[in-house]
């Protein structure tokens, strides 16, 4: 069977071959219906442009890299796939570059990783070091930021401080009054945007409140389900400990809620636990959380890049603060004083 060419697919399309190659090299000036139906003629002939030449010719690489303190973990995988999905609609790919944060190591962006090699970059609540914003800004890659801001790029993230005080509020309307809290940052940690803030809507509340928080019972975490888990026997082990536990994630609480069980105590007749995310597996064991639409998120990052790129309108550039909702589910419940 005969390869179709350029030409087929611009006869189908009914345009000039130069829009067919503006098209699918993802360059502007292309009219968002005629892109549309060139990708339509290109699909049902089966039409496979040479992405070398594409390159070449148009500068681009069809990659975003997405820059990020970890892949493994469940929002950034999630936040991750829903960027992938939102992209490949318009001919691109995302570039993971993980950072491998940990509290006494992370690798640093080059040159290297990232000259001809992406169009731009996503960069998800990392807080870039001097030398790479200088290098970012040098290679004059347009950047979208998610959760942690650079510079002034369109920003998606949602109020972490209220996303905390939402849930701080629920134990406290339930009657808690001695309220643990996991998620500290770690020092040195690069990930700090996101415990910081959740850590000090917490705080905020309980001020408010009239309620106080032992130093000891605001536990730091790595915000892994495992350094959770450990870190909640020791407390849960103590002679004294909180009616609640309020994780700053839902990995967290899930590791809260193992160490729980594992100490013979009831959820939540003995102990009440919240999260915030409403992670994939939340619903499954009942934790109780603050959700956030991570898919929403990645979209939003993914739409805003491709804006600064020039293949979707500007209205989907710019800052988004997204909601969160209070998921109620059976590991919080008033304490065993209140009956």
């Amino acid at each position: 069977m005969t390869q179709p060419t350029i030409s087929d697919v611009a006869r189908a399309a009914g345009v000039s071959n130069a829009t067919v190659s503006r098209a699918l090299r993802g360059l502007g000036k292309v009219h968002p219906e005629t892109r549309d139906r060139v990708f339509k003629a290109a699909a049902a002939l089966d039409y496979i442009a040479s992405p070398t030449a594409a390159g070449l010719a148009s500068g681009r690489t069809g990659l975003v890299g997405i820059i990020t303190p970890f892949i493994a973990r469940w929002f950034f995988s999630a936040i991750m796939s829903s960027i992938e999905k939102t992209l490949r609609d318009h001919q691109h790919h995302i570039l993971p570059i993980d950072l491998e944060m940990s509290p006494i190591t992370r690798l640093s962006l080059t040159q290297g990783s990232l000259f001809k090699r992406v169009d731009g970059l996503i960069v998800i609540n990392v807080e870039m070091q001097v030398a790479e914003r200088d290098l970012v800004t040098r290679l004059g890659l347009p950047v979208v930021a998610v959760g942690y801001p650079f510079e002034d790029a369109p920003r998606i993230r949602i109020d972490d401080f209220a996303a905390v005080t939402l849930a701080a509020e629920h134990l406290i309307d339930l009657g808690h009054r001695s309220i643990a809290y996991l998620g500290k940052a770690r020092s040195g940690a690069d990930h700090k945007q996101t415990p910081s803030d959740r850590l000090a809507g917490f705080r905020d509340t309980l001020d408010r409140h009239g309620l106080s928080c032992p130093d000891e019972w605001v536990l730091d975490s790595d915000w892994s389900a495992f350094d959770a888990h450990g870190s909640a026997l020791r407390l849960l082990s103590a002679s004294e400990h909180p009616t609640a536990i309020l994780a700053a994630s839902d990995e967290m609480g899930l590791g809260a809620l193992a160490a729980a069980r594992e100490l013979g105590l009831d959820v939540p007749g003995d102990l009440s636990i919240i999260g915030i995310d409403d992670h994939e597996l939340a619903a499954v064991f009942g934790l109780t959380t603050v959700r956030q639409d991570v898919a929403a998120q990645g979209t939003a990052a993914a739409s805003a890049m491709l804006a600064e790129l020039g293949l979707l309108d500007e209205s989907f550039g710019g800052d988004r603060i997204f909601p969160v909702e209070l998921v109620s589910r059976r590991s919080t419940g008033a304490p065993a004083s209140l009956g």
